[in-house]
């Protein structure tokens, strides 16, 4: 370049709007937070507990999922190969190991052609939000407080998000049914209600299983589809815990998401997304919605990696397709890691102590909420990550207002007890100190 060339600018104005959003900006401040304080515990995190991660298990995988490729191509090794290291089926390679995993799992029963793997369930996420979003009129439904990835995906795709309250059911049905009310009087039209209805990120909260049937009866009434994201819900070991919306739901109204990243391998990326709703009116004649996702990812990601889907599918296969019995070690250690972060905040802030702080008391999952007396900011965060060695979450970047709120999220799923202890230690000296210096 010469002197007198001047370089390119472009302006953030110009360029697309979830750019310059809160929640664009909540993930990027919590990465970096967590990166300027490395020696800090992180009770920030909602990352899987990496106490059992073994590389070596990777060839083992891959292998054990030629051998399956091997029995359906007849031992024809080009095939094999082909499928293993060639560009992939768009809808991916493994989406009938996935339905056996649903089967055995989950009890849901689907055609393994109405699922589409994805690059993580963010992108389960982005494709069905995206294939809703016809014209401007076209909005999302979604708790609040929400797992930001969803609200960031929907602004990709241009469409707004209508708030619904949240409640001590994970949602507030009579006010979801006002916010649908009042969207179409406005000459909105709802699409769907996203939903985490298991251990939901970031409140922890589980729908209890009438309240599920409510919803798929309010979806029905009210002509809206209901996108299910469910990562935490095999972590359990609770008879009583409800069946998914997809187990029961018999009129197709609701879109299943999940992935591999909490009860697979997280690097892997592999995630999915049942959408086995009709679609009418195409030059193909009926097609199932799973159909308009997969042309919208040969655009997007063109297909998921079969190399990553293959450390899946060898793992779906040594475990006899249960994921569940995969993961018994992981779920102890998640509720073992809940129980001791209840029983030590209880020591931290019995009854009576100043400063007050209350916590929700979530039956699973990696998130715990605790609702302190004064309003939480992101230089609060920090400062406690230079001066007291723990990070943690302002909830506000869960509403993508940037309000700050009296609440935080603990995540205790990438930690060990002692962490926890030592953590929470920190942590409530970090809010005594605050509290004293705003009294």
């Amino acid at each position: 370049m010469t002197t007198d060339q001047k370089a390119v600018e472009l302006a953030l104005h110009e360029l697309h709007g979830s750019l310059d959003t809160p929640f664009t900006e909540s993930m990027n401040l919590l990465n970096e937070v967590s990166y300027r304080y490395l020696h800090s515990i992180s009770l920030a995190a909602g990352r899987p507990h990496e106490g059992f991660f073994d590389p070596a298990v990777l060839p083992r995988y891959i292998e054990t999922f030629r051998e399956h490729l091997r029995a359906v191509f007849k031992g024809n090794e080009y095939w094999v190969n082909r499928t293993l290291l060639q560009y992939g089926r768009t809808k991916g390679v493994i989406h009938d190991l996935i339905a056996k995993h649903l089967e055995i799992d989950e009890k849901i029963t689907v055609d393994p052609e109405t699922i589409v793997v994805t690059v993580g369930c963010q992108e389960a996420l982005y494709l069905t939000v995206r294939a809703l979003r016809r014209t401007e009129k076209d909005a999302l439904l979604a708790v609040f407080p929400c797992y930001f990835g969803v609200s960031g995906a929907a602004e990709l795709a241009d469409m707004p998000v209508l708030a619904v309250k949240d409640s001590a059911d994970g949602v507030d049905v009579d006010d979801l049914v006002a916010v649908v009310t009042k969207a179409k009087a406005d000459g909105l039209r709802p699409r769907a209600l996203y939903l985490v209805p298991d251990f939901a990120n970031p409140t922890g909260t589980t729908i209890p299983a009438p309240v599920r049937e409510k919803l798929l009866a309010l979806a029905d009434e009210h002509d809206f589809l209901i996108i299910e994201d469910n990562p935490y819900g095999l972590l359990t070991d609770d008879p009583e815990q409800p069946r998914t919306l997809k187990a029961m739901d018999t009129n197709r109204r609701v879109v299943y998401c999940s992935s591999f990243a909490k009860s697979g391998i997280p690097a892997a990326r592999v995630g999915y997304v049942i959408a086995d709703q009709v679609v009418t009116g195409g030059k193909q004649g009926a097609e199932t919605l799973s159909d308009q996702l997969a042309r919208i990812k040969s655009m997007l990601t063109v297909n998921t990696s079969p190399i990553a889907q293959a450390v899946i599918g060898g793992k779906l296969i040594e475990n006899d397709f249960s994921l569940r019995a995969a993961n018994v070690r992981e779920t102890r250690i998640y509720l073992g890691n809940l129980e001791v972060a209840l029983k030590t905040l209880t020591e931290l802030f019995p009854d009576g102590s100043t400063p007050e702080v209350t916590w929700n008391v979530p039956r699973g999952g990696f998130f715990v909420i605790l609702t302190v007396p004064f309003a939480v900011t992101d230089e609060m965060l920090a400062r406690c990550g230079r001066d007291h060695d723990v990070l943690w979450t302002p909830m506000h970047h869960f509403y993508g207002d940037g309000v700050p709120r009296n609440q935080i999220r603990i995540s205790i799923s990438a930690v060990n007890e002692d962490e926890i202890r030592t953590g929470l230690a920190s942590l409530a000296r970090f809010l005594k100190e605050e509290h004293d210096s705003q009294s």
